[in-house]
């Protein structure tokens, strides 16, 4: 992989995977133009998610802070408040769904839902999956640990390439009953451990071709653009849905998905 590929992947990847397009369905569909949808892929795109979680454990630092504080209020048996401790529980819970389908699914997910069929298929279903949210969410509930582990089994969407997991998680607290900051910043928090999880399984599965130079200069160029883009993307987001719904994203998700269709003569 040259390195011009690997910046142009970080970029995609920072730029994509907090907004509610779907990054690997984009990466995908960036490596059939390039001639780089080989089987490795899933590898080199997992630690990019790496890279981009960084991103959104800095931006999100006090939040995982204050969880770290709570966990150890908890194990020390100390008072803690409920809403404290319903976060944690929520966010542990629920990463649990997305853990045990990735397993199941892994050998689909680096083989047949690389296609950019699917990619374009899922992409319409996932608009129609944040309309319904947006039209149906009512904003008049708050976060339960029950609710948090409906919002991971939503989260489990996103291991198929177009669904979007921030789109997934955040319509999901929308159809819940929450409000949309609420189902915003519990979308970014409930990805944080399957984000670094994925990662961390990848770097160690390829840590002997990351020391090649190829690979290796590729792979920190490529992480290095995904975390500033990544930053840069997840600011957008949680001040833009302060004021305006996922419209926005639904078309142009819809139109992404017929150019898509219509250049592989579907």
């Amino acid at each position: 992989m040259s390195h011009l590929v690997a910046i142009i992947l970080g970029f995609v990847e920072g730029a994509t995977e907090f907004i509610p397009v779907s990054s690997t369905g984009h990466l995908i569909i960036v490596r059939q133009i390039f001639g780089e949808n080989n089987l490795g892929g899933l590898a080199f795109d997992a630690i990019l998610q790496m890279a981009t979680t960084f991103s959104l454990i800095a931006y999100f630092w006090k939040d995982i802070f204050g969880l770290i504080v709570t966990f150890l209020n908890l194990i020390s048996k100390r008072s803690l408040y409920q809403s404290e401790r319903t976060k944690l529980y929520a966010i542990v819970l629920g990463t649990i769904p997305a853990v045990i389908f990735g397993i199941l699914l892994e050998t689909y997910m680096d083989t047949v839902f690389r296609n950019v069929q699917l990619v374009a298929i899922t992409l319409i279903l996932g608009s129609i999956l944040f309309w319904f949210a947006e039209k149906f969410g009512k904003g008049d509930k708050i976060l339960s640990i029950g609710r948090g582990v409906m919002i991971g089994f939503f989260q489990c969407l996103a291991l198929i390439p177009g669904i979007s997991r921030s789109g997934a998680t955040i319509s999901g607290g929308l159809l819940l009953g929450l409000e949309k900051d609420e189902a915003v910043r519990f979308s970014f928090l409930l990805s944080i451990p399957v984000l670094l999880g994925a990662g961390l399984k990848k770097l160690f599965e390829v840590r002997s071709e990351i020391f090649t130079t190829d690979f290796g200069s590729a792979l920190l160029l490529g992480s290095i653009v995904a975390f500033v883009v990544g930053l840069l993307s997840i600011n957008f987001l949680v001040k833009y849905l302060r004021n305006h719904s996922l419209k926005v994203f639904i078309w142009y998700r819809i139109a992404l998905a017929f150019i898509i269709l219509i250049a592989v003569g579907f």
